[in-house]
């Protein structure tokens, strides 16, 4: 029920995710590593068979005399059976001990949902099940060969446990280990065939703060919505309307939530502003143009630079349409590619905030996969309440990449999709939502292109680490 993602240890923590630091042997923590923990279940069965079950997880180290000690909660995640929790647990690994974890999965009552999870009374939920394990280098791997069918049913060939160790040993030896197959009775194993491990190689693999801490920088980017179904900004029922109250509007919490994580890992705090879908006072309708009215400079000074730009753009841009996404991702692509020019140590974060479904979905999805090549992440929060489901075919979740229409296979994964109604009611926030796989998105492009830290850097790291 559980996965461990140590190689992004610290880095949703460092870019605002809610994660609980549980340290267990605190006394040696110079000495002992820390794991991170991330949880998902699966197939969760809930009690009322006609609704879902809204999920908590809570994590327990079982001490030595049986009893279990408390170290942290996920999130309540709403109307999900199964859910992944972006909560991280932080855990001192002892090499000497043996730890034995437990986590509880409990179906939170609706009257709990806007109080803090620490203060939820466990007895008064529906406890859902449970799974425990033990903390170990030597996690066993379970791995399975299949004879690819273009149908999508795969044969399976053969399967075995084996360990990193084990696979070293391999290739060492220059020896197999079996393959085998349940029986259809499943009496018995039939050998089906050896693995062998040609070759094997350890690699460090450096973590998302390694990067951070040692002279890398996130580089902000935000690109609005201004078509004209977001109604006419001067009147209150709009999204894109300005409350005299100071309440803030989606577009505006989107901008403040994501932008204030992300300025800290920006030394110069110049962001390019973009809009969309709009008809400037200097031309016609424009899918790429800059917030501050000026055809040349994109660029404004933090996040209090995208907001005033933002206000004055829905002065003097009129609301049309339709909503394109390509002109704003090769933008961005574009300056992303051009950093590499002068260095390597630079990611780019493209925000994309929009209230309707896209109609150019093949020319984003070639952009895209243009653009899975560069340092670049690109974060789109649907505001409103239209249908978005093109949407997660952009955020491949499934493990499926993007396909261009040249039949180009993206490199890798780089979009985050969060719809913001989904948040309501919910105590994860837009920001930690969105954010919560760009650290394996920006390890993911540094190891492809087997970039390193630059571990003489010596400059001040960022003051602010946001919790």
């Amino acid at each position: 029920m559980g996965g461990c993602f140590s190689d992004v240890k610290g880095g949703q923590q460092a870019i605002g995710a809610a994660g609980p630091t549980a340290s267990v042997g605190s006394a040696r923590q110079e000495v002992d590593d820390a794991v991170g923990y991330l949880f998902h279940s699966r197939g969760l069965r809930g009690l009322c068979t006609s609704l879902e079950s809204d999920p908590l997880a809570v994590l327990y180290l079982k001490r030595r005399d049986g009893m279990l000690e408390e170290l942290g909660r996920t999130e309540v995640i709403m109307n999900n059976l199964s859910p992944s929790w972006i909560t991280k647990f932080t855990i001192n690994y002892q090499f000497e001990i043996v730890q034995h974890l437990v986590i509880r999965v409990y179906d939170v009552d609706t009257k709990y949902f806007n109080i803090p999870v620490k203060t939820i009374n466990l007895n008064e939920q529906d406890y859902l099940g449970e799974a425990s394990f033990a903390m170990s280098e030597e996690n066993p791997l379970i791995i399975e060969c299949f004879d690819f069918n273009d149908s999508g049913k795969h044969d399976q060939l053969g399967l075995l446990q084996t360990s990193v160790a084990d696979l070293e040993k391999l290739a060492r030896e220059n020896c197999g280990a079996n393959l085998y197959v349940q029986s259809r009775s499943g009496a018995k194993k039939i050998l089906k065939g050896q693995l062998h491990v040609d070759n094997f190689i350890e690699k460090t693999q450096y973590s998302f703060l390694d990067y951070i801490s040692n002279g890398f920088e996130l580089n902000f980017m935000v690109a609005i919505d201004f078509t004209a179904s977001n109604g006419d900004p001067r009147l209150p029922a709009s999204l894109h309307f300005i409350d005299p109250s100071g309440r803030l509007n989606s577009y505006q919490q989107a901008i403040v939530g994501v932008g204030e994580v992300l300025q800290f890992y920006d030394s110069d705090k110049h962001f390019p502003a973009w809009g969309f879908g709009g008809r400037v006072s200097y031309g016609s309708v424009s899918h790429c143009f800059n917030l501050k009215g000026s055809p040349e400079e994109s660029e404004v000074s933090g996040v209090e630079g995208i907001m005033a730009a933002y206000a004055m753009a829905l002065h003097n841009v009129t609301l049309a349409g339709p909503t394109l996404f390509g002109p704003v991702i090769h933008r961005a692509a574009e300056i992303a590619g051009q950093s590499l020019l002068t260095s390597r140590n630079k990611y780019y974060v493209l925000l994309i905030i929009t209230d309707g479904v896209i109609t150019d979905l093949q020319e984003t999805i070639n952009a895209i996969v243009k653009a899975s090549d560069l340092p670049l992440s690109i974060l789109i929060v649907g505001v409103g309440g239209a249908d978005y489901k093109e949407m997660n075919i952009l955020d491949a979740d499934d493990g499926k990449r993007l396909e261009s229409s040249t039949g180009r296979i993206a490199t890798r994964d780089i979009v985050q999709f969060v719809p913001m109604r989904d948040l309501q009611g919910n105590q994860v926030s837009v920001a930690q939502s969105l954010l919560e796989e760009l650290p394996g998105q920006f390890l993911s492009y540094m190891r492809s292109r087997d970039i390193k830290p630059n571990f003489a850097y010596t400059a001040e790291a960022p003051v602010s680490m946001l919790s």
